[in-house]
């Protein structure tokens, strides 16, 4: 009777430590299987950079969970260089760690993989949808040079040539709120860094790139109320972003004439 038990106890716990074992295992499987299920994508990003601030405000508008690695621009590491073939910032590595580069390549293959944030756009429409996202995307870097200019003359001259498409976009403007009505499309997105970097300039020293352009003033406006620009943005970007564009290198940083020896950055896109 007692060999009988004792071999009956022995078979029980031999099963219940094969439980333990399997639960165990179902448990790190299932974890595993999670952690894949929840891979996002990743952005490399420069803190201040405008292509970057386009990529990250459609990621919030259509609600794509993401995560951002910044890298110094000026120190870039081997990693991603080897991934990025123009060494520059935005670089978007897909869910499946594919890494994709250029904002318009990125933010076409947003629009591929993902519900649109403007429904029923026709293809004649579409494109000229990207053509006004491309006339901000190519002047993203002009504003970069005014606002980083040494002197008043200087800073004079690069805002006239911003101001063209300034006025372009006043010309184009309707009732709004946002660029094609009621709708926010694209072309809010390509031109939500230009106007978030005016707000900044215009609420640090009162210089206002728009001055003038009373419909652009109200579409900036509804753009900064979305919510999308703080949610585009790291916490301590407008500190980035003021000490390096507002410095006492710049015009606009101190209101006299300097001689920047920065202010080249800006030509060649590594300011931003």
């Amino acid at each position: 009777m007692v060999t009988w038990w004792i071999t009956t106890q022995n078979q029980t716990n031999v099963k219940t430590a094969n439980f333990f074992r399997l639960f165990c295992f179902d448990l790190v499987l299932l974890n595993t299987l999670t952690k894949e299920v929840v891979k996002i994508m990743k952005i490399i990003s420069f803190k201040i950079c405008p292509f970057v601030q386009r990529v990250t405000a459609l990621l919030e508008s259509k609600e794509i969970p993401y995560e951002v690695e910044y890298i110094s621009l000026s120190n870039k590491p081997q990693w991603f260089l080897d991934i990025s073939p123009n060494g520059q910032v935005p670089v978007l590595i897909t869910d499946s760690g594919t890494a994709l580069f250029e904002s318009d390549a990125i933010v076409e293959y947003l629009d591929e993989v993902s519900e649109p944030i403007e429904h029923h756009v026709k293809p004649e429409q579409r494109a000229i949808d990207r053509a006004w996202s491309y006339m901000a995307t190519k002047n993203y870097l002009v504003q970069c040079s005014a606002m980083r200019s040494a002197d008043n003359q200087t800073l004079n001259e690069r805002a006239s040539k911003l101001g063209k498409i300034f006025q372009k976009a006043e010309n184009a403007l309707k009732t709004g709120p946002f660029f094609k009505g009621e709708t926010l499309s694209n072309i809010d997105i390509a031109w939500l860094p230009l106007l978030h970097r005016a707000n900044i300039i215009r609420s640090h020293t009162g210089y206002d790139f728009l001055d003038g352009f009373p419909k652009v003033q109200a579409w900036q406006h509804a753009i900064m109320e979305t919510g999308l620009v703080e949610k585009s943005v790291a916490n301590d970007f407008e500190e980035a972003f003021t000490g390096f564009y507002l410095s006492n290198q710049t015009y606009l940083g101190n209101e006299c004439n300097c001689t920047s020896t920065l202010d080249s950055k800006c030509a060649d896109g590594s300011c931003c």
